[in-house]
């Protein structure tokens, strides 16, 4: 079984027992959480598609821990001007484990 559902603005595909790696939630860490925009769930004998949500079912999850993701570089140069300019940022995920489905 699994369900595509919706965490901040991006749609994930998890399954019970997953863990993931989504950006960064304002809860604590050890919280449950509970995301009640489920697009789709699949039970490997019918599909349940919503409009835009499917009604009555919830994701339950568990935030394992924060963090920050690799180094991301941004480089300007415009060419023959000398003109270069480096940037970078470290983005925050936090973890979280997939406990329940229903």
């Amino acid at each position: 079984m699994f369900v595509i559902v919706d965490i901040q603005g991006q749609q994930f595909k998890v399954t019970k027992n997953q863990t993931l790696y989504v950006h960064r939630l304002q809860e604590a860490e050890g919280t449950k959480v509970t995301f009640e925009k489920v697009l789709l769930v699949n039970d490997e004998k019918n599909v349940e598609i919503g409009a835009p949500y499917v009604a009555g079912k919830k994701v339950s999850a568990t935030v394992v821990s924060h963090l920050q993701g690799d180094k991301v570089l941004v480089f300007k140069k415009k060419r023959r001007k000398g003109y270069q300019k480096m940037n970078g940022h470290r983005q925050q995920f936090t973890k979280i484990a997939i406990e329940s489905i229903g």
